[in-house]
Parts: C-alpha cells; structure tokens; sequence
C-alpha cells in the first residue's frame, strides 16, 4: 500500500490564500474621501495589528435574562397578529362564502392550537432558575391568545352565527295562552 496525502480541495488553498486584489485600471480616478481599496486595505493593515479576542461566554445569570426576553416575545407575539387578522376578517364581510368561513376557522383554530402547545413553544426558554419568571410569560401568552380567539367570536357574531336575539330561541320559547278569546259575530 502507498500513503498517498490526500489532496486538499480547491475551495480550501483559496480561502488560505486568497486572490490579490487587481490595481484599478483606467483614468478615472477616486472621489473624494473613497480612497482606493487596495491603498485603503493597505493603510488599515500597516496601521492596526489583529487584535481578536474570543468571545467571553455568558453567564448563567445573563443567558436566564436573555431566555427570558425571548419568552416574553414569543408571549407577545399573538397580539402582533390581530391587526391584521381583524382587517382581513373585516374585508372578508359578514356573508357565508368560502373564504369567510375559513377564515373564522383559523381565528379558531390557532388560538386554541396556541392554548394547547403553550408549555411546548416555552420549553425552549426554560430553566431550573427562571421556571417561576417564566409562568407570567406564559400567563400572558395565553391571554394573548384568548384575545385572539375574542376576534374569532366578533366575527361570528358579525356574521349572525351567535344566536344572541329573541328570535334565535323562538323554537324553544312556550306559546303564550291567550287570556280572552273573541268571538266573532255572524
């Protein structure tokens, strides 16, 4: 057998050595205040040396509060949703037709999937130490979203599927007894 190294791809000597930069050709020359890259590249590497230095890591402390942000954006996030929701129900109109009904189905729908997957959209967020931080996010996540289930209802009532009158409950309504009777003469 022959060791043979194996050859390392091109991708990788290009980005090891990159391609020098071609000096600017034509009579044109540079505006005011933009320098050239190439004298501007040099200028910056001759006058600063690299200076990286790795990143510090977060503390427990800092990544709990940064978790916690993040929590109570995703609580919000549903009320970020209405406005819309309501102008697209608003222009929809009252009417049954297709697209009406769908959406008073989603006005439905993702709320109460919203209400359901609560603890799943935070389980990302949550830790030993921000667990009880974390139950008013979610509290408020499902306000939010028991808000968002207040516009499914306005739009079903809009529509006259709530059956809010009198002449709604006709059917179950007794039949009043009359106290006189007339008799009409012949």
């Amino acid at each position: 057998m022959s060791s043979k190294t194996p050859s390392v791809p091109k991708w990788v000597v290009d980005l090891q050595h990159p391609p020098t930069l071609k000096s600017k050709a034509g009579s044109i020359p540079d505006p005011p205040g933009y320098p050239s890259q190439s004298t501007a590249l040099s200028k910056k590497q001759a006058s600063k040396e690299p200076k990286t230095q790795p990143r510090k890591q977060p503390t427990p402390e800092e990544m709990d509060t940064l978790k916690l942000k993040k929590a109570w954006e995703v609580a919000l996030a549903p009320v970020k949703n209405l406005p819309m929701t309501a102008i697209m129900m608003y222009m929809s109109g009252n009417s049954l037709q297709i697209f009406s009904i769908m959406m008073v189905f989603m006005a439905f729908k993702n709320p109460i999937m919203g209400i359901i997957g609560t603890n799943q959209a935070f389980e990302r967020f949550e830790s030993e130490s921000n667990k009880t931080k974390l139950i008013q996010a979610k509290l408020a996540y499902v306000a939010m979203q028991i808000v968002a289930l207040a516009v499914g209802i306005w739009k079903v009532n809009a529509m006259g599927l709530l059956p809010t009158t009198r002449s709604d409950w006709l059917a179950w309504e007794a039949q009043r007894e009359p106290l006189d009777h007339a008799i009409p003469a012949f």
